[in-house]
């Protein structure tokens, strides 16, 4: 009986290929070794190639996992601690814009396919992940810190307010926060900075998209406005067609006239 269930459940003939990649399409990828190992014995070329396609990604999908894995550290450093932080910002070095920190706060074992520094992701890839990381984390808040004040306080002194703020707006009040390279003055939260946090912690990567995404959201809102500039392809930062646009149209509101430029006065 149990023999004539098996021959069953190897009989591939009235399946389809189409309808085996549709199953392999519609499965989580950890259900994809399961359905290789089902599909192990069709013969069918059509089918043999659907198995090597997803066995590569399955391969693929596993790397992805132990990379990310790698870069929980220091979640698992601190892990005595239920919320953990990363803190990260976009913009400390372009010519007009604000800084933008984000806060993110992430389960240890909380998987983000492409989770990383923000500036090694297209702008499309980032955006999928911003969603993901916004729809999976425990929490997640970001500040904008405009010119004025980092003319006035300097980039630095504004990308800690920056970070502050951000921590201020989270719902969650975190037990630990990691910090991309910085420490953050006047919080009562125990804090690390992390050199390279953005490649090496999971939730400062998290917030470096973050920052990141709202950033260039703002500055796609600016190029509206000054079109001239074309903020949204630069977005703020001192390229050769910013600097030329400058030189031609001058500054706008928007330009940190504490930053420099060789050849013109801020």
């Amino acid at each position: 009986m149990c023999r004539h269930l098996e021959n069953i459940n190897n009989d591939f003939s009235n399946l389809t290929i189409a309808q085996i990649k549709l199953q392999f399409m519609q499965a989580k990828m950890d259900s994809i070794p399961a359905l290789l190992e089902k599909y192990k014995s069709d013969e069918r070329s059509g089918v043999k190639n659907i198995c090597r396609q997803y066995s590569s990604k399955y391969e693929e999908y596993q790397k992805e996992l132990r990379r990310i894995d790698s870069m929980k550290i220091y979640e698992r450093k601190y892990s005595d601690y239920t919320y953990i932080c990363g803190i990260d910002e976009a913009g400390r070095g372009p010519l007009a814009g604000p800084v933008v920190a984000g806060a993110v706060i992430l389960e240890i074992d909380t998987y983000i396919e492409n989770l990383m520094d923000s500036k090694l992701l297209s702008e499309k890839k980032r955006e999928k992940v911003y969603k993901e990381i916004t729809s999976k984390a425990l929490d997640y808040a970001f500040d904008v810190v405009d010119e004025k004040y980092i003319d006035k306080y300097n980039i630095l002194n504004a990308t800690r307010f920056a970070m502050k703020m951000a921590i201020e707006k989270l719902k969650i009040k975190p037990e630990y926060v990691l910090v991309d390279a910085l420490e953050i003055p006047g919080i009562d939260i125990p804090q690390e900075g992390v050199i390279k946090g953005d490649q090496l912690c999971a939730c400062i990567a998290a917030a470096s998209i973050v920052a990141k995404v709202q950033r260039d959201s703002i500055m796609s809102i600016y190029d509206n406005i000054y079109p001239q500039y074309r903020f949204k392809q630069n977005k703020g930062y001192g390229t050769r067609e910013h600097i030329n646009s400058i030189k031609k149209y001058g500054f706008c509101p928007i330009h940190r006239r504490s930053f420099s430029i060789k050849g013109l006065q801020m």
